[in-house]
């Protein structure tokens, strides 16, 4: 209950850097690559809801079932297979070739 007072308190800046926070540091790296850099770039143009759902599914513990969803090995669960996780899969697929275009990988 405090952890969500705390949250109708903060300002959405605020969100997006916890949030941003969250994503960076998932403790599976292939996580972290997607997941970070979606939070700092796709983070502000989230709606509300997308960011809740958003919030939510980094909340999920097992990071490598999490990264099975977004790339497709793993059915992903009816609550996260929707518009942000077409966002996420879509600027994973974007940022993977602007990054191995750079020479990385």
């Amino acid at each position: 209950m405090a952890d969500t007072n705390a949250r109708l308190n903060e300002t959405r800046e605020q969100r997006l850097g916890r949030i941003a926070f969250r994503a960076w540091r998932r403790g599976f790296r292939e996580a972290d690559l997607v997941l970070g850099p979606f939070a700092d770039q796709m983070g502000p143009s989230l709606d509300a809801a997308e960011l809740d759902l958003f919030e939510d599914l980094l909340m999920e513990d097992d990071d490598h079932v999490l990264y099975a969803w977004i790339i497709q090995t793993t059915p992903t669960p009816g609550k996260y297979d929707g518009s942000l996780m077409t966002k996420i899969r879509a600027f994973m697929a974007e940022h993977v070739a602007a990054e191995v275009a750079k020479g990385a990988g």
